[in-house]
């Protein structure tokens, strides 16, 4: 009953959008040109358009020179004008300037488009190149095309747009540690980040599986640490120095603050690889190419530790212009500090009662080594919960938003960086076929990113903005992810971008309006009009499914009424519970169907890429004491002759303990039997359960028990059971687990 609520409402606002943007069609307003993301502060539109020309010219304050360059190259490659520049304002149809007094607030901008002229003021060059990105959304979405689009009329409505953000902190972390993201692929990053006003990128350089970036004093950092495997299976990669110099310098012009993150303690096996006494035990370990937390934490007994520290971090910051030095620190599991006897004489000469103590000792270590270089340090909450830090750090908060009450208590600032709302490694649906993504938290969908709960920011506010995350562990929980280079892929930034967006423009929202400009249907509806931008950029973004604008129950039928969620896309539905195709019915009214289990629909933006289908999950509330909904099984998955049937249980056996697996048969002709059964971490086996039973009419459940004993966090485990179906394979049934101890 309440999820029918949701979707009334849901309805409800849906058709107040859409009576919105009639409404503004009517007064001839193109509401469609003024769908900015970030919502902008404050808009007056007015009548009429300007239409830009090839023999215009563009006019910018001298310090202004990389970004009146940046449009300029923008606007060429797809309209082809080649705009005269100069630095005097005066005749000039699009003039660049700062103006601190008309524009008070850091980052903030005027735009004023009016029948003769462009004017965008900033109140730095950071707000000038916000102003930049409003005028680019305001033109037609071909504007961000790398190719020349000769029959687009370039037309901006003529409008004052006067905006700034309202956190100083609006970023996104970028895993290239776990897998190597070349350098052109996190300039992409970037111009996505700077399209939509985020201005901090969080590199995460360093974990167990890679070492990223080059200390060329310690030159087995990239050497060995940087590579997993051998041969044709070598995997990884790093930036040199003069790479990363020449990212800060293409981030800089888009007003993006590139911060790196050099991990420890924990975290950093790779580097432990390259020099095994960094660690507690000097044990040589190999980069892993399989996910885990590896126990092998840096040694805070050895002097060497703090030097090879000092000189990294000395490097580091030199290269970097940032304040800002993220240190990682979390996930450290303390088992070699407790038996190292040079970490526990430091105990003892410090005085600590608890060996996690030692991470709050090194951490003010570091944070007065970084704070004599004018850097404040920037880590994982737990930097904060590890011990007492004296200099203030900045904390980014990854368990929930209601945790940020511990930087408060502790004088620290926070970022909200929640994995309930902000890690974009997690999938947006349940939906089966959805791309494969971490699970250990529920799904994250486009409006539950979009409405986290966010305070406005003052100058004293504790937390300072929001940090979207992108992990790419899931590359090395298997090899499915991987490319395969001898045919030239791309499927690893494909499958970055997938899970990024659309979600980053909702992180952008969240960082830049105040808590009363937020409104998700508002949001909903501008952002109909951006797939097409993200297309132009090449974006592989997820699809959206098509919007139910209405359900109805009718003379026995569900009706169905759909909208598309992107501009231009159609719809493709079916109504008997199989995958839409091309070929498919397209969408063009209600539709009528017996049970809303059997509809399917899909938005279909070409012929190569739809979204995944609405999907409507069974009832599964009569066999609530069976436990949690695992796998369902059909005359698709069940081999007509004895075969085996595997699927997963990622996220649903978590942790040690026992749990009861039941095998619910609940339609079908033919009876199934069911023989052993196997639990699977990967492709390793775990249990093996030898139960002989069959499912018919009279007997319509068999549960096995199955230990766990081996759970890790972040690893894909699968049950494969065998199956031999008699007269046929028309057999449909659920299954359920249950921990039971």
């Amino acid at each position: 009953m309440y999820n029918e609520i949701i979707i009334q409402m849901k309805h409800w606002f849906l058709k107040m959008a859409a009576m919105s943007i009639t409404m503004c069609a009517a007064l001839g307003m193109e509401a469609q040109s003024i769908a900015v993301i970030p919502q902008p502060a404050q808009v007056e539109r007015q009548a009429g358009t300007l239409l830009l020309t090839p023999d215009m010219t563009l006019a910018y304050d001298e310090l202004l020179e990389e970004q009146a360059t940046y449009l300029k190259q923008v606007v060429y490659r797809s309209t082809g004008f080649q705009w005269k520049t100069e630095t005097r304002a005066k005749r000039a149809d699009i003039v660049l300037k700062i103006d601190k007094q008309q524009v008070p607030q850091e980052e903030g901008y005027h735009l004023v488009v009016d029948s003769k002229r462009v004017l965008i003021s900033g109140h730095d060059a950071g707000g000038l190149f916000y102003g930049i990105q409003t005028f680019l959304q305001l033109l037609p979405p071909a504007v961000y095309s790398s190719a020349l689009q000769p029959d687009v009329e370039w037309r901006v409505p003529q409008v004052s747009i006067a905006d700034a953000p309202d956190h100083p902190w609006r970023g996104m972390m970028l895993d290239v540690a776990r897998y190597f993201f070349d350098k052109e692929f996190v300039k992409k990053y970037i111009d996505m980040m700077a399209m939509y006003k985020l201005n901090k990128l969080q590199l995460h350089l360093i974990d167990d599986s890679g070492w990223r970036l080059e200390i060329k004093k310690y030159p087995r950092l990239t050497e060995v640490g940087a590579w997993s495997g051998k041969d044709e299976k070598r995997l990884g990669g790093f930036y040199t120095q003069d790479e990363i110099r020449e990212l800060i310098a293409y981030a800089a012009v888009r007003n993006v603050e590139i911060i790196p993150e050099i991990e420890f303690p924990a975290h950093m096996l790779s580097a432990v690889a390259a020099y095994p006494w960094l660690s507690c035990t000097g044990v040589q370990h190999e980069v892993p190419r399989q996910h885990f937390i590896s126990r092998d934490l840096m040694c805070v007994g050895k002097e060497t530790s703090y030097q090879f520290l000092a000189d990294v971090l000395e490097e580091t910051v030199n290269l970097f212009p940032s304040n800002y030095i993220n240190i990682g620190g979390d996930e450290a599991v303390y088992d070699r500090w407790k038996e190292c006897p040079l970490c526990q004489k430091v105990m003892e000469r410090e005085g600590l009662k608890n060996v996690a103590d030692l991470q709050g000792y090194l951490t003010n270590v570091v944070a007065d080594m970084m704070a004599k270089k004018n850097k404040t340090v920037v880590g994982w909450e737990e930097i904060i919960q590890r011990g007492k830090v004296d200099q203030q750090v900045v904390a980014v908060m990854w368990h929930g938003v209601k945790d940020t009450i511990q930087a408060t208590q502790s004088g620290h600032k926070a970022i909200l960086a929640p994995a309930t709302h902000l890690y974009l490694d997690f999938p947006e649906s349940k939906t089966p076929g959805e791309i494969k993504a971490a699970t250990w938290m529920p799904p994250i969908s486009l409006e539950k990113c979009y409405s986290m709960e966010m305070n406005d920011y003052s100058p004293e506010s504790t937390v300072m903005g929001v940090q979207g995350c992108f992990w790419s562990d899931q590359f090395i929980h298997g090899t499915i992810l991987q490319e395969l280079e001898p045919l030239n892929e791309n499927r690893s930034e494909n499958y970055a971008e997938y899970l990024t967006f659309p979600r980053l423009l909702a992180v952008a929202e969240l960082g830049w309006c105040k808590t009363a400009q937020r409104n998700w249907p508002d949001f909903h509806q501008r952002i109909r009009t951006h797939y097409t931008r993200l297309d132009y950029k090449n974006c592989n973004y997820r699809i959206p499914e098509p919007d139910i604008v209405s359900m109805k129950e009718k003379e026995g039928k569900i009706w169905f009424e759909l909208a598309s969620p992107i501009e231009g896309a159609s719809i493709l539905y079916t109504v008997d519970g199989s995958y839409p195709h091309t070929h498919s019915k397209t969408y063009t009214g209600p539709v009528a169907v017996d049970t809303k289990t059997d509809f399917r629909a899909v938005t279909m933006t070409d012929s190569r890429r739809c979204s995944l289908p609405l999907y409507f999950a069974p009832d599964y509330s009569a066999y609530k004491q069976y436990g949690t909904f695992v796998a369902e099984w059909s005359p698709r998955t069940i081999a007509p002759d004895a075969g085996k049937w595997r699927f997963e249980t990622t996220g649903k056996m978590v942790g040690n303990g026992t749990y009861e697996l039941t095998f619910v048969r609940t339609r079908g002709k033919s009876p199934l039997n069911l023989g052993t059964l196997i639990q699977y971490k990967r492709e390793e086996k775990l249990t093996e359960v030898a139960v002989q039973g069959k499912l018919d009419a009279s007997h319509s459940t068999l549960t096995y028990r199955v230990e766990m004993n081996e759970f890790e966090a972040g690893l894909p485990f699968y049950i494969e059971v065998d199956t031999r179906p008699e007269e046929g394979n028309d057999v449909f049934g659920f299954v359920f687990v249950k921990k039971v101890e």
